[in-house]
C-alpha cells in the first residue's frame, strides 16, 4: 500500500482548535451536570430535565469533534497513488519590446509610463500559456534581455530589473529595436511570430534623419511574416514633463521638456506589419486579454508532448466521513426512551 502524503500541512495547525473545542464541550457537559445536580436528585433528573440525557450530549460532542478533525484532514489535501497526464504543446513566439528611454519616466500614467508598461508586459506573459516569450529594451540602443523561452518566471524577473537607459546616445530608436527583435527569432520559421512594442511612440532617431520604423516593420512582415503589435502609453493631448533624479524636470535650452504619446507613428508601425495598435494612454488595460484575442489566429507549431506525474487527491474521503458523521448525529433521537417509564 502506497504511503499517504499531505500537500497542505499548514492546515494541521487547525488541530489545536479541534482540541480546544473538545475541551470546551467536556467542560460544558461537566458544568451542566453540576447545575442539574444542584436542581434535583439523581432519580428526578430524567423527569425534570429530560433533554439533558448525558449519552446524547457525549455523542454530539464526539460527532462534532470527529467531523471537525475530518474536515481538517480534507484541508490537508491527502494524496495517495499517482496519475499521469500527457499534454500536447503548441506554441508561438512573441518578443516583447519595452521602451526604456527617459520620456517613459513621465508620470501621466501612474506611477510612471515605465512602471506601467513593465506591469502590462508581466500581466500579458501570465496569459500567454505555452507560447515562448523574449524581451528587448531600447532607447538610443536596443538590447536583448532574454531570448525566446518558456521560463516565464525568468523573463518577468528580467522585466522587473529593467531600468531607464542613460546612454550617451539619447532618445529612442524604434527601427533598431525592431531589427534586433526580428533577428532574435529562429531563422527557420516553425511557428507564428509576433513583436509587441510598448512605448510612448516618441522616435527621435527617425526625426533626426534615421531609419523609418514604419518601413522596417513593413519589411519584417513582408520578408519574414513577423506581425508587429504596438501599445501606446502616455497622454496624447496634454503630455507630461520628465522628472529627473534631482527632483526637478528635464530641460532643454532652458525650457522644460514635455513628452506626448505619438499614436500616429505607433498605429502606422502596426498597420505596416499586419498588426494592431492598442491606445492604452493613461488608462489601465488588460494587455494579456487583448493579446490573447489579437493573437488567437497566430500559427502555433507542435512542440511535442510532455507527460506529467501527479499524486492522486484523496481529500474526498475525510470530507465524506465528516458528512456521514454529521448526518448520523442529526438523526439521533432527542430523548432516550427509558425502560420502566410510566405511560
Amino acid at each position: 500500500m502506497q504511503e499517504i502524503q499531505f500537500a497542505n500541512m499548514d492546515a494541521f495547525r487547525w488541530m489545536w482548535l479541534a482540541l480546544l473545542l473538545c475541551i470546551a464541550a467536556l467542560w460544558a457537559m461537566h458544568r451542566q451536570k453540576q447545575s442539574i445536580a444542584a436542581l434535583a436528585s439523581v432519580a428526578l433528573q430524567p423527569l425534570v430535565v429530560p433533554s439533558a440525557t448525558s449519552w446524547r450530549n457525549i455523542v454530539r460532542a464526539a460527532a462534532g469533534t470527529v467531523a471537525f478533525i475530518m474536515l481538517i484532514g480534507a484541508l490537508m489535501d491527502p494524496r495517495q497513488g499517482s496519475q499521469s497526464i500527457t499534454v500536447e504543446r503548441k506554441s508561438a513566439d512573441i518578443m516583447f519590446v519595452i521602451d526604456a528611454s527617459r520620456s517613459m519616466l513621465a508620470n501621466d500614467a501612474t506611477p510612471s509610463r515605465f512602471e506601467r508598461e513593465k506591469q502590462f508586459a508581466m500581466d500579458a506573459i501570465d496569459r500567454l500559456a505555452g507560447d515562448r516569450v523574449g524581451l528587448i529594451d531600447f532607447a538610443g540602443v536596443a538590447s536583448l534581455r532574454s531570448p525566446l523561452t518558456l521560463n516565464y518566471t525568468a523573463v518577468k524577473r528580467q522585466i522587473q530589473d529593467l531600468s531607464i537607459k542613460q546612454s550617451a546616445q539619447g532618445g529612442s530608436d524604434l527601427a533598431q529595436a525592431l531589427r534586433l527583435a526580428a533577428k532574435s527569432f529562429p531563422e527557420q520559421r516553425a511557428s507564428g511570430r509576433a513583436i509587441v512594442i510598448l512605448s510612448d511612440g516618441e522616435d527621435l532617431a527617425s526625426v533626426d534623419g534615421g531609419e523609418s520604423p514604419v518601413e522596417v516593420a513593413r519589411s519584417i512582415w513582408e520578408e519574414h511574416g513577423i506581425r508587429v503589435l504596438t501599445m501606446g502609453l502616455g497622454d496624447e493631448r496634454d503630455g507630461a514633463r520628465i522628472p529627473t533624479s534631482t527632483g526637478r524636470f528635464l530641460t532643454y535650452e532652458g525650457e522644460e521638456v514635455w513628452t506626448r504619446m505619438d499614436s500616429r507613428l505607433l498605429q502606422e508601425i502596426a498597420l505596416a506589419a499586419d498588426g494592431s495598435f492598442i491606445p492604452a494612454g493613461t488608462s489601465q488595460v488588460d494587455l494579456g486579454a487583448i493579446l490573447v484575442d489579437l493573437l488567437a489566429d497566430l500559427e502555433r507549431a507542435d512542440q511535442g508532448s510532455s507527460t506529467f506525474q501527479y499524486a492522486t487527491p484523496r481529500f474526498q474521503w475525510p470530507a465524506l466521513i465528516a458528512l456521514v458523521v454529521l448526518v448520523a448525529e442529526s438523526l439521533l433521537p432527542r430523548r432516550f426512551a427509558r425502560e420502566g417509564r410510566r405511560s
